[in-house]
């Protein structure tokens, strides 16, 4: 049989960690091991952590990233897999059962479930909950398809834990380090897998603030990936490197799209009533199948769904001028030595 730890990295996490582990013990086809993390925190997390009957490790000082804390635990993980969980992530009671389905092809190194907002109150959180229900229920089917997910998830993806060890742990040259595994592994040859009926609920980011600490985060980690990874991508997964070329292009010409009712009104005179209606009409009929099968299969009233529609736009302004800040930093200033790059790793929220 199969074994598999729970990996859970936790700096000041005390607020949320307590739901995360309860979820983790509620599973179905309960782990064998769970590991907390306790990422030098200053509140109370290593004791909300012992209540729960988990084991914990508390590192000497802070790790400075999520992928340092995950790399600091993954020594005392015995199992042969290994889940590692952002402690404000809960999974749905069957998420490892139904997760470890794909390991028994041992082509598989790394798989990882759907992400859905815990979270709708805030502008930021109701503009992100659209982002997961497009991007889980259209994009990443289609990448599975293809047999090139784009990333797995790194709140809630199992890996083989040799396999890991193997790599050297967790990456630590990029900002991401889910994504630059999962690129890594599929270079190798090796298979990562998204397993749709598997949920996960993530608390996003509440406040601007903290949404474009994160936005700026993937973004530049998804560009350092670029970076690093698209020449042996072309040799090895060009069908991967095709999806990340889509991404690429939808982040280049996003402000064109955007500025495209602007132009047609005060520089061609075109009707703004036409215009409008032309404009809005591409968006919903881009969006709204997707939305409506997302809604559909995880049971979403549709109102609640275009409901939070119209804050999907504040998201994407913030996502449009931090890709292109990434794009600039990492493929331009980085290669002529003109900066570092984001090296310092932020939460996303509070």
């Amino acid at each position: 049989m199969t074994t598999v730890s729970a990996l859970v990295p936790a700096h000041n996490e005390e607020q949320g960690l307590a739901d995360t582990l309860e979820s983790l013990l509620a599973q179905t086809r309960p782990f064998d091991e769970i590991i907390v993390v306790d990422d030098c925190s200053t509140d109370r997390t290593r004791e909300v952590a012992l209540a729960h009957g988990v084991t914990v490790f508390t590192a000497e000082c802070n790790q400075g990233s999520k992928a340092r804390a995950q790399n600091y635990g993954l020594p005392y993980v015995w199992t042969d897999l290994v889940l590692p969980v952002d402690a404000d992530t809960l999974l749905a009671p069957d998420y490892l059962e139904l997760i470890l389905e794909p390991f028994e092809n041992p082509k598989v190194a790394i798989a990882a479930g759907c992400v859905m907002t815990r979270f709708e109150d805030r502008p930021t959180e109701r503009g992100r909950s659209i982002e997961y229900l497009f991007g889980f229920h259209f994009q990443r089917p289609i990448q599975n398809a293809a047999n090139s997910p784009v990333v797995c998830s790194g709140c809630c993806s199992a890996f083989r834990t040799d396999e890991l060890r193997a790599f050297g742990g967790f990456p630590e040259r990029t900002i991401v380090e889910d994504m630059d595994y999962t690129w890594s592994k599929q270079e190798e040859g090796r298979r990562a897998v998204y397993v749709g009926d598997a949920v996960a609920w993530a608390a996003d980011p509440s406040t601007m603030t903290y949404l474009r600490k994160q936005v700026w985060r993937w973004m530049s980690g998804f560009f350092q990936n670029v970076r690093i990874h698209t020449a042996r991508l072309a040799r090895h997964k060009p069908v991967l490197l095709l999806w990340i070329l889509i991404a690429i292009w939808d982040i280049v010409s996003a402000p064109l799209w955007y500025a495209m009712p602007f132009l047609a009104i005060f520089v061609f005179h075109a009707s703004v009533l036409w215009t409008l209606t032309w404009w809005l009409g591409m968006e919903i009929l881009l969006l709204t199948p997707p939305l409506v099968y997302a809604a559909h299969r995880r049971r979403i009233p549709y109102r609640r769904v275009f409901r939070n529609l119209p804050y999907l736009y504040v998201n994407k302004v913030v996502n449009t001028y931090y890709a292109w800040k990434a794009l600039v930093v990492e493929l331009i200033l980085v290669p002529l030595r003109l900066t570092r790059g984001l090296a310092v790793y932020e939460k996303g929220r509070a």
